[in-house]
């Protein structure tokens, strides 16, 4: 009896000293408690002592309250509640294969004009746990007013006009009305999304820009051509028309299609083919511009299935018509294309497979066969854009080979088809880039030595004009003495220095290409007093390094074994980032000089510390979570450490007035946030781990995931006698500042994906809008994009 006691205090004190949270967290207990509990009760009434089971299941009922914690949801787990919410009143009203009445008995109703401003809320990263008394009494009136159908769409509407000589107006929505087309997007996408074809990479969930690269750049290992069709169309009456019979196919409610017209004629729908990037946020984007050019361009998504049955069906089964063998299938498939006559190809020997992908109205289609089939797939599927569906194809190039090509545009990046190299051929390249690494990091060492000499020189030179003013001190046969009589009355010794160094580098500037003062010191005044023997080793040790890795690494590649060649060669593909189109934005908004050195940038200075590191924080989570899996990643590296993040601690020092490793020493846990070249790795795994499964849907994030950075200067702080609320909907805070938007370019479509906000209308050119600091930091972390701001909150 002794050791049976002794062995359950042994496993008591064990069990106590376990973490048991971690087991009751996973559900290990719940479903014996009970029992074993019950059974504890009846044992120890029995036995007249406490169990080993009793006393377990009595430790782990007073841990339980800890189970019954609710875990936290995200606000994307929170939109995704309330869409499928939503989804089961829409549902309800399907019958004899159509949805009926949507708008009287779903959308038009108090708790779905609710649900869906919740969604705008978390859109706005707003918790809707919050309570925002100026709009709740409204949801009743709202419902009314649209079941009744005298809800006036035109006078919740306002208009910006831009002050350039373009004078371009841009219509948005009041609060009200957005409530309004979120409701209607969600029960759309509910109505519309399960037809959808499989070609579709938007409106659909677990799909977006990341899983169409993915099936992009697969199918491109396997093809032989490749093409991408970009749309232009600004919605006229046709094309309405057109998407309102498209609708009536799945929806019967005429209150709806009235709706819907209202918004088109007040020029508030904002739906456009081209023009701009979809899905980056942009203000011009409408909130139902996703869904009805999805449910549009669906139509060509099934006629794409037409085209590669045809040429990956018909014309190889057209061979065996010759030798008299008919085919019931073969027989079918004709019927169904509508291909009753098709003749036989010459090329049909050669097997055809035809890829394609969409998304929003950029279309990519990759083949694997004959040029002539790539040339007739793409003139089929313009023919039918421009006759069918009256939209423009503004790309005109030809069918490209994938293996010569350079890459194709695609969604903002470069895609290209590769040859995966051996295991042999990748060491003597990785062998090369050692080489060619090592003679940099030593020019780069000379170059710093030589720089920090000419910086000594200077401090040297202007030590010497103070000297050349003491009468004791001063040389009368020295160049100073001899110049100093063209000195002006009363300048200061400093400035009469730097005169004296402007004019001499002016000369040299004449004959130098290179204009960074960096350069000058370097070359003009250290190096040509360095010793000749020490400039002759260097420049012999680049030179035999850069003779190396051009000459000798192709003698070693001769001496590999041949390939068979039987062996196919294994191709792969590839993304690139466009690191060329990163670099000019870079340059210009402000980042970069012309040279490609980092530099403060003067319209951050005025902002908070905090503000201004979560500026250039953001820019480079959102390279890091869009170009992590991209070949070329290591440039995107050097952007980051080289210039991203010493710009920012220059504007950082220009804002102080101190020096910039000061600034390091002093805020650089702040600073941790803007990762270095060696910690990116980490930030990319810590990226996947911490976010959830939800947030990382584009579906869900549709607008916000892909929207880029934008410029915001401080126009003035908010004050008492001159108050403001902040401009994001939603949101009920008083605004901390007041801020100048600034549109910095404006891309031709199909545009380069490079973290900024590449097309921002001219109509929000300066325009102010007052933030909190909360959704400042937002905006620029990339949390919340510039389509949750109500820009008609100042008229």
């Amino acid at each position: 009896m002794y050791l049976v006691f002794r062995n359950r205090n042994l496993v008591l004190q064990s069990l106590r000293r376990f973490n048991l949270e971690t087991l009751i967290s996973r559900r290990l207990w719940s479903r014996s408690v009970s029992s074993t509990h019950s059974n504890a009760e009846t044992d120890s009434k029995q036995t007249g002592i406490f169990s080993l089971a009793g006393e377990l299941a009595s430790l782990v009922e007073e841990s339980s309250p800890h189970v019954d914690d609710p875990k936290p949801r995200s606000r994307m787990e929170l939109k995704r509640s309330l869409e499928l919410r939503l989804k089961k009143r829409v549902k309800e009203q399907y019958s004899d294969g159509k949805f009926h009445d949507l708008l009287k008995k779903v959308i038009a109703r108090p708790e779905t004009l609710r649900d869906a401003y919740d969604c705008i809320r978390l859109n706005s990263n707003v918790p809707v746990t919050e309570s925002d008394g100026t709009v709740a009494f409204a949801f009743d009136s709202m419902a009314e007013e649209l079941s009744s159908g005298v809800f006036d769409v035109a006078s919740n509407t306002f208009s910006l006009v831009a002050r350039d000589k373009t004078k371009e107006v841009l219509v948005l929505p009041s609060l009200p009305l957005k409530v309004v087309q979120e409701a209607v997007r969600i029960v759309l996408e509910v109505v519309f999304s399960p037809y959808f074809s499989k070609i579709s990479h938007s409106c659909r969930s677990g799909r977006g820009r990341g899983s169409a690269l993915k099936y992009i750049s697969n199918s491109m290992s396997r093809s032989d051509w490749c093409f991408a069709l970009s749309l232009s169309k600004k919605v006229d009456d046709s094309v309405f028309e057109s998407l309102l019979s498209v609708m009536e196919e799945k929806v019967e409610d005429c209150s709806l299609s009235v709706l819907l017209r209202s918004m088109f004629e007040a020029r508030v729908l904002n739906l456009e083919f081209g023009g701009f990037p979809k899905g980056h946020g942009l203000p011009q984007e409408g909130v139902l511009s996703r869904v009805l050019m999805n449910v549009y361009l669906d139509r060509f998504d099934h006629e794409f299935y037409r085209i590669s049955m045809r040429h990956e069906a018909l014309d190889r089964d057209a061979q065996t018509e010759e030798g008299g063998l008919g085919s019931k299938l073969r027989s079918w498939f004709r019927r169904k294309a509508g291909e009753e006559d098709l003749k036989s190809d010459p090329e049909k020997d050669v097997a055809v497979r035809v890829y394609c992908c969409r998304f929003m109205d950029e279309i990519f289609f990759s083949v694997s066969g004959p040029e002539k089939v790539a040339v007739d797939i793409r003139s089929e599927a313009v023919d039918f854009l421009r006759n069918s569906l009256h939209l423009d194809v503004t790309d005109e190039t030809d069918p490209s080979p994938c293996e010569t090509t350079s890459g194709l545009r695609v969604l903002g990046t470069l895609v290209r088809k590769n040859v995966r190299e051996s295991p042999a051929v990748k060491a003597v390249h990785k062998l090369k880039e050692k080489v060619r690494l090592f003679a940099l990091q030593k020019e780069e060492a000379w170059t710093l030595g030589t720089v920090r000499i000419g910086k000594k020189w200077l401090g040297h030179g202007l030590k010497k004009v103070k000297e050349s003013e003491i009468r004791g001190l001063a040389d009368s046969n020295s160049t100073l003495s001899q110049i100093s009589s063209h000195r002006k009355p009363g300048m200061e010794t400093d400035h009469w220095y730097k005169v004296l160094l402007r004019i001499w580098m002016e000369d040299v500037l004449r004959t130098s290409a290179d204009r960074s003062e960096e350069f000058i010191l370097s070359k003009h005044i250290v190096e040509p007093t360095i010793p000749q023997e020490l400039r002759d080793a260097y420049s012999k040790f680049q030179t035999n390094a850069a003779a190396y890795v051009s000459s000798e690494t192709a003698k070693v590649e001769a001496l590999l074994p041949c390939p068979d060649p039987h062996d196919k060669p294994v191709f792969f593909g590839d993304v690139v980032a466009p690191t060329n189109a990163i670099r000019r934005r870079l340059f210009r908004y402000g980042l970069v000089t012309a040279e490609g050195y980092a530099r403060a940038n003067s319209m951050l200075i005025l902002q908070d510390t905090a503000q201004i590191i979560d500026w250039f924080s953001g820019l480079v989570r959102r390279w890091v979570i869009w170009y992590g899996g991209c070949s070329n990643f290591d440039e995107m590296k050097a952007l980051i450490d080289n210039q991203v993040r010493k710009s920012c601690i220059r504007t950082l020092a220009s804002k102080y007035r101190i020096h910039e490793n000061e600034i390091e020493r002093r805020l650089d846990e702040e600073l941790s946030t803007i990762p270095s070249a060696e910690d990116i790795e980490e930030e990319i795994q810590y990226e996947k781990l911490d976010s959830p499964a939800f947030d990382r849907d584009e579906h869900l994030t549709y607008g916000i995931f892909n929207s880029g950075s934008c410029l915001l200067s401080l126009a003035r702080i908010v004050s008492e006698s001159r108050p403001c609320s902040c401009f994001v909907s939603g949101c009920s805070m008083a605004a901390a500042a007041v801020y100048t938007l600034h549109a910095m370019e404006r891309q031709k479509f199909p545009g380069w994906k490079t973290g900024f906000s590449v097309c921002v209308p001219s109509s929000l050119n300066g325009r102010r809008i007052g933030l909190c600091k909360q959704h400042l930091k937002d905006l620029y972390l990339g949390q919340i994009s510039l389509q949750a701001i109500d820009f008609g909150a100042w008229r």
